[in-house]
């Protein structure tokens, strides 16, 4: 009975651990201008020809970045912010909460396939128990994959809309920052991841970064090749003084080409797609409907044609 008590509390303890990583994992608060100013203050403590050093302290997320760099963990760290910050989730703890998540579902994973295989010896626990670190230590990094995924697509569909939106407010004769707060705005419940992106590089340039830098972060963050044309056009435009409302014209009948060429692509390789489902589930049912009636027509013949015999 007690230890059926404690196997209970410690599976609520990891499910609500679970839970909580996950709603701070996915609770995103940006605060563009506050973000440049740390990184003003901390560019003016810091040298910039070498990378900070973390350090205890200073709160729970930093103890835990700590902890995980102390042990040889900072290429997985800065790994993992980027690929956060192309799934759209910038808050700066995330990656805190997705190292809590991570390891307390591998350590669910391991304790589950404990449970499962108590009792047996070590040598035939062991396989299992490698399966389980793996899974446990894989499928979190598939989640993020399909997440970035998800985002890049977002941020793909939104942009050839987004990008006519845009030169066609340029053409009312606003500036770049007022038309692209006005394009957020517009796009906010649309579009509103790119909506987002936009917002954020206004901000970054009104609190002091250049221009360039601000739509190079952009591209960083997106990894999208469509966005890093669209960031170089308009450095360019902005470089040598020309029409930026004209060449976004272009640029988003380009989009809209590269989007239907996509679909195109898309829909030629559904016929490929769906033959091994047609092979594996259709056509099985198919011959079991077509040939066994007749199968059975012919059996019911031969055992008429025996017994008149």
């Amino acid at each position: 009975m007690l230890e059926a008590i404690v196997v209970f509390l410690l599976g609520f303890a990891i499910v609500a651990t679970l839970l909580w990583s996950a709603f701070q994992f996915f609770n995103e608060t940006e605060d563009p201008l506050q973000d440049r100013l740390e990184e003003l203050q901390t560019n003016a403590m810091v040298d910039n020809k070498r990378s900070p050093r973390r350090r205890a302290g200073g709160g729970f997320s930093n103890s835990v970045l700590f902890l995980i760099s102390s042990m040889g963990g900072e290429d997985w760290i800065r790994e993992t912010e980027k690929e956060l910050s192309q799934a759209g989730v910038r808050q700066k703890s995330a990656v805190v909460y997705y190292a809590i998540f991570q390891g307390f579902f591998m350590a669910t994973m391991i304790g589950g396939m404990l449970y499962l295989q108590r009792g047996n010896p070590f040598s035939s626990m062991f396989g299992g128990l490698v399966a389980a670190f793996l899974l446990g230590w894989l499928l979190p990094k598939q989640v993020l994959h399909r997440l970035v995924r998800a985002h890049r697509q977002r941020l793909q569909e939104a942009l050839p809309d987004t990008v006519d939106l845009l030169g066609i407010v340029l053409g009312t004769g606003l500036a770049l920052d007022q038309a692209m707060i006005r394009v957020s705005e517009e796009l906010q419940y649309i579009y509103p991841a790119l909506a987002a992106e936009f917002y954020t590089v206004v901000m970054q340039v009104k609190a002091g970064q250049e221009r360039s830098k601000a739509f190079q972060q952009l591209v960083r963050r997106t990894g999208i090749e469509d966005i890093k044309s669209l960031a170089a056009m308009i450095i360019q435009s902005e470089r040598f003084g020309t029409s930026l409302s004209q060449a976004l014209k272009v640029y988003a009948d380009a989009l809209r080409t590269r989007r239907r060429l996509r679909a195109e692509a898309s829909v030629a390789k559904a016929g490929i797609k769906m033959l091994f489902p047609i092979v594996l589930f259709i056509l099985p049912a198919l011959f079991v409907i077509v040939l066994v009636p007749g199968m059975l027509s012919l059996l019911r013949d031969l055992r008429g044609g025996i017994g008149a015999r």
